[in-house]
């Protein structure tokens, strides 16, 4: 199953390009556990690409439930900066619990066609499942869950976005270093109360996954 979407930030894109690495944690991505880098490095035309490896958690419907050890996943997502064509392209999957939802995602970083000061973001997702009987229902969950997702995405970017240049600065909002050492805070408390209870059922299910 495929979904796509547009969204416009009012940001240029080499903003959105600094932007883009310091969007989390903030008030709208609490569910983003951790973000770590696990490679980096510039090919021969000067395109920067790079790997991370993030955990999130989701919450998840009744019906659903009995089929997750862990509302733990470990996400990969792996981007491509091409400083001359003005593009970020990042490619993100689930390495977890693919065996009951696996979604890919595609989105692209370019200047908006109308208004060089603005950036478009275009977004593609494909959502699978292999659950006997319940594939359909599983799959229209994941797009339902994508939407949500992405709208929460946009705002936490823009509230990122708003912080680090002042033109559009949210009003009454904390200065950004406040803001996002709180957040690291609860983000590393989170993390942590994680890691000592579900780990062990994530690393099971990463295995049963690359059976």
């Amino acid at each position: 199953m495929q979904h796509q979407d547009s969204q416009t930030l009012k940001y240029t894109w080499d903003q959105v390009f600094c932007g883009f690495w310091l969007r989390y944690p903030n008030p709208y991505s609490k569910h983003v556990l951790t973000e770590d880098v696990v490679h980096r490095s510039v090919d021969k035309d000067g395109r920067l690409f790079t790997k991370k490896l993030l955990s999130k958690t989701n919450s998840a419907p009744k019906w659903m439930e009995r089929f997750l050890p862990t509302k733990l996943v470990y996400i990969i997502e792996e981007s491509v900066v091409d400083l001359k064509a003005k593009t970020l392209t990042t490619y993100t999957r689930n390495i977890g619990l693919k065996h009951l939802l696996s979604v890919e995602e595609k989105v692209v970083y370019r200047p908006h066609n109308e208004n060089t000061s603005w950036t478009v973001s275009e977004k593609k997702v494909w959502v699978d499942s292999s659950v006997y009987g319940l594939a359909s229902a599983v799959k229209r969950f994941g797009v339902e869950r994508y939407k949500q997702n992405i709208k929460k995405a946009y705002k936490g970017f823009n509230f990122t976005l708003e912080m680090m240049y002042g033109s559009n600065r949210v009003k009454n909002s904390p200065p950004f270093n406040l803001v996002l050492k709180q957040n690291i805070k609860d983000s590393a408390t989170k993390a942590s109360e994680f890691a000592k209870s579900k780990v062990p059922l994530v690393i099971a299910s990463s295995a049963e996954d690359n059976q």
